[in-house]
């Protein structure tokens, strides 16, 4: 087996694992509750997480995390102000948990911990979540970078 067959099947597994666990955090009814607790982990630790990964700016936390994770086919749009929309039209994870029957899996496993890599590396950046592939057609994000 070649590597990146490797690769890609590591990818759904680790995908599926946490589509999972989406599921039975949901079916606790702690799901909302542990979100809330990775978000604040997710902040603080989001320039470190970048750092780990080689990204060292915002608009590479959609590029290589896709590369990596081979989940979300990110794309990005940069705008006239410096800012960027990052759009995909599909996700494995949001996949695999659609057909599970889980909740969504976007903000505690992909929104959150990408948005506290963006503001880790720019804390004057705007996130904004315009729509997910869980709720809609696309997921669609825009950052802004405010004046420092």
């Amino acid at each position: 087996m070649e590597a990146t067959e490797q690769v890609k099947i590591l990818q759904a597994i680790y995908a599926g694992a946490l589509a999972d666990s989406v599921l039975r955090l949901g079916n606790e009814g702690v799901l909302e509750k542990v979100t809330l607790q990775k978000r604040a982990e997710q902040f603080a630790g989001g320039k470190a997480r970048a750092m780990q990964l080689g990204i060292t700016s915002p608009d590479e936390v959609f590029t290589k995390l896709s590369e990596l994770m081979g989940c979300a086919d990110w794309t990005i749009s940069p705008d006239e102000n410096g800012g960027f929309t990052a759009t995909a039209s599909r996700c494995m994870l949001c996949a695999l948990a659609k057909k599970m029957g889980a909740q969504s899996p976007c903000r505690i496993y992909c929104l959150d911990p990408m948005e506290g890599m963006v503001k880790g590396l720019d804390e004057n950046a705007e996130y904004d979540v315009q729509d997910t592939l869980y709720e809609g057609s696309g997921c669609r994000v825009i950052v802004t970078s405010l004046p420092k």
